[in-house]
């Protein structure tokens, strides 16, 4: 299939570019670099072996968008572009409506004009909000507790209004947990613009001593150890899944939507020792007040995307910290400059 994959440069978009492209797709990234680096698109060249289709897009632009689609044939979108931090998004609640809202009705409204009825959705367990038990399962109440979480479920919602307007329109929502690791060559990984939003990015650069410490966000919750607990599933593991998904959608012709996890909570100490072990270094950190939107404990319970797709997670922790170590020891400054 022809795919367009919108945030094609980000972290984990630029993982599945590999899968989709080592299955024998045509892949065009489409990207704006808000907060993703074009040295990406030459790392991708030297894992593929082939130069990468690149289109420069900002889905906000919904005249850019509409045109795109009326230049291009596409068999099916993969749709990763988003702004993703659950602090940031309490901080600027109207950036993450306007960037991650309105860039996906431009998207559905230029898929809908040329005809393209495939759409695999980048989804979050955030629509679990503070779910009532773990695992979690596709059927527990969608509830939020950040505007990041909001936004997702909305997006969920537009497409699933699209689904149901048109019975020739299918969607597969990927609702991830908590994506770490890196390629296991160590050209690719996850390098975010400014101070890490996210667990693992941080932990790396405290390795690499481009951050003193890490701030652990709560050392009283309701868990084994006082932290946070979350399902941490690998970047490639992950990746995989989307492939999977888009084999389903032309093979099964109705939607889906399942979460993708190994189904094991994995506490902030217990990465933290993990990555350490991995890394072969200490990792100072601090405990610190809790983060606004933050939840105390969220796991997957993943047996449908194996029912349904014949997915499973495969990488363990261990391997998710290695190859993240591999990534940021290799690139301590990340991406150089395109």
């Amino acid at each position: 299939m022809r795919i367009l994959l919108c945030g094609g440069a980000g972290y984990i978009g630029a993982h599945a570019y590999v899968v989709l492209v080592e299955r024998g797709h045509d892949v065009v990234v489409a990207d704006n670099f808000s907060n993703s680096s074009p040295g990406v698109l030459v790392r991708l060249q030297q894992i593929t072996g082939h130069p990468v289709p690149f289109q420069p897009l900002d889905l906000r632009d919904r005249e850019a968008v509409v045109g795109f689609f009326a230049r291009q044939q596409f068999d099916a979108v993969v749709h990763f572009a988003a702004l993703k931090a659950v602090g940031e998004s309490c901080e600027r609640p109207l950036d993450y409506f306007h960037n991650n809202i309105s860039g996906t009705l431009n998207l559905l409204h230029g898929m809908q004009a040329a005809g393209v009825k495939r759409l695999v959705f980048s989804s979050s367990a955030t629509v679990y909000g503070d779910p009532a038990s773990v695992p979690v399962r596709e059927d527990a109440r969608l509830q939020v507790t950040n505007p990041y979480g909001r936004t997702k479920l909305v997006m969920e919602q537009l497409i699933g209004d699209l689904c149901e307007s048109d019975p020739g329109f299918h969607a597969a929502n990927l609702r991830y947990f908590n994506p770490v690791g890196a390629h296991a060559s160590g050209l690719i990984g996850e390098d975010p613009t400014g101070i890490p939003n996210n667990l693992m990015p941080y932990i790396c650069q405290v390795a690499v001593g481009r951050r003193e410490h890490l701030s652990v966000f709560g050392g009283d919750w309701p868990t084994p150890d006082g932290t946070g607990v979350r399902d941490y599933i690998h970047v490639t593991d992950l990746a995989r899944a989307h492939a999977d998904a888009l084999d389903f959608l032309v093979r099964e012709r109705r939607n889906l939507t399942v979460n993708l996890g190994t189904g094991q909570g994995i506490s902030v100490l217990q990465l933290v020792n993990a990555f350490a072990g991995a890394a072969e270094r200490a990792i100072p950190y601090q405990i610190v007040a809790r983060r606004a939107g933050d939840v105390a404990e969220v796991y997957a319970d993943p047996s449908l995307a194996n029912d349904v797709l014949g997915w499973r997670a495969e990488l363990d922790v261990d391997a998710m910290c290695r190859d993240a170590w591999r990534w940021q020891s290799q690139n301590p400054q990340g991406y150089p400059s395109a």
